[in-house]
């Protein structure tokens, strides 16, 4: 299906981050001409990097980052991967994108796997490709200008050691592409399509404990990703940050019996790019409206927050919202997710995600299953939006297929 939008749309989409209005100091938010507050979300390029690429982090609430290792671990965490007590395994997921507006072409496909190197080590990788189907391009009159199929790319491999019997660490390195209107122009400026190159870096702790009478085990996690290098699709030297994620998790199995257990998981993650700020600003005693003296302070026309270094956004990200630490909380999200297996075959999994109302407003349920039959495991996730705003996934299945090597030889381990 085609899409008629102007070349504009689709590529300020990952460029537009300033605040539209002025900040008011009283209620610490950027507010609109009605006084009402106005969303402040964080905005970077190639956001396709975020999105959760399979179906069992899908139905818990997009939290991964303590679950059992499994391929799609290299998403969340690769660290994880050092604990598989199997040899080799593959998957593969298909995400429909937008499908509850009739679009048929605009999907997320996900290949990832690892192999076991010895006791300690293992490796990962995940192929991720985003297509926006076929676009339709117009100008600013609204005269066409070709049409192009717009899509993004991610290549990752990781190397994840075991540390000791509890602790392992992993490294990812990464290269993403993005063509979004390539041979387009806005004006005298041509769109090219960008690459970077980034890293993540990961850990994991495990501890078992006796929670019941089968055992139980704690699981912490943290994941630093998407590290990398700043972006520009018009070759100028003003370059958008990558979405570079802190992500910690904490996890919990309970096994019931020799059939049954669940586990619980809590993932929490914050953007590490600089807080937009506003261009203008109203004076707590007089109400009178000012300019911001450090939107630009070195007159260049780039606010000076989007002209940090990479390394000093990293840091920097913590506390230069304008709003102080009260705005600064409301840029950590939150991921619930719950998984039951019995028999280590078949799986039912919920989950719960928020976001602050003025930093994405992204507030979902999510639901799901998994089934493990010899050689083949599926999982399946939906998504239920709790507030009224629209989601990509709205009334849509996303579905992942597992191959498990091991499972042809009779030796099915102990993983889930």
């Amino acid at each position: 299906m085609k899409q008629t939008i102007a070349i504009l749309s689709i590529f300020l989409l990952f460029n537009l981050s300033d605040a539209n209005g002025q900040y008011d100091p009283i209620k610490r938010c950027v507010i609109d001409s009605d006084g009402q507050c106005l969303p402040n979300a964080l905005l970077t390029a190639m956001p396709f990097l975020r999105i959760i690429p399979d179906a069992r982090g899908g139905a818990m609430g997009d939290a991964g980052i303590t679950t059992s290792a499994d391929p799609n671990s290299i998403h969340y965490n690769s660290s994880k991967l050092a604990f598989v007590e199997k040899d080799m395994s593959f998957a593969a997921t298909y995400t429909p994108w937008l499908r509850n507006l009739g679009l048929q072409d605009v999907y997320l496909a996900y290949l990832s796997g690892y192999k076991k190197v010895n006791e300690r080590e293992a490796l990962g990788f995940g192929l991720r490709f985003f297509s926006l189907g076929e676009i339709n391009f117009t100008d600013f009159s609204g005269n066409s200008s070709g049409t192009g199929r717009p899509r993004e790319l991610e290549f990752a491999f990781s190397y994840n050691r075991k540390l000791s019997e509890n602790f392992s660490a992993g490294l990812t390195a990464k290269y993403m592409y993005s063509n979004l209107a390539a041979g387009q122009a806005i004006g005298n400026t041509p769109i090219n399509a960008a690459s970077a190159f980034a890293v993540d870096v990961s850990f994991t702790y495990k501890k078992a404990g006796n929670m019941t009478a089968y055992g139980s085990e704690w699981t912490i996690g943290g994941a630093l990703t998407n590290l990398g290098s700043k972006i520009t699709y018009t070759g100028s030297q003003f370059k958008d940050f990558l979405p570079s994620n802190m992500g910690l998790g904490a996890g919990l199995l309970l096994n019931f019996d020799d059939f049954n257990s669940m586990s619980f998981h809590l993932d929490v993650n914050k953007l590490l790019v600089p807080s937009p700020q506003s261009p203008l600003l109203i004076d707590a005693e007089t109400g009178q409206t000012t300019e911001n003296p450090d939107y630009d302070a070195n007159g260049n026309g780039e606010p000076d927050y989007k002209e940090q270094s990479n390394f000093g956004a990293l840091f920097n990200s913590f506390g230069d919202a304008q709003g102080g630490l009260n705005e600064e909380l409301k840029e950590f999200n939150f991921s619930l997710g719950v998984e039951y297996w019995y028999n280590k075959q078949f799986a039912v999994r919920a989950g719960y995600y928020f976001e602050n109302p003025i930093k994405g407003d992204r507030q979902f349920i999510t639901v799901g299953a998994g089934l493990k039959y010899n050689v083949f495991a599926i999982d399946i996730s939906y998504l239920v939006p709790t507030n009224n705003r629209r989601n990509p996934l709205d009334n849509t299945l996303r579905f992942t297929l597992q191959f498990d090597f091991e499972a042809l030889t009779g030796d099915y381990g102990e993983d889930q």
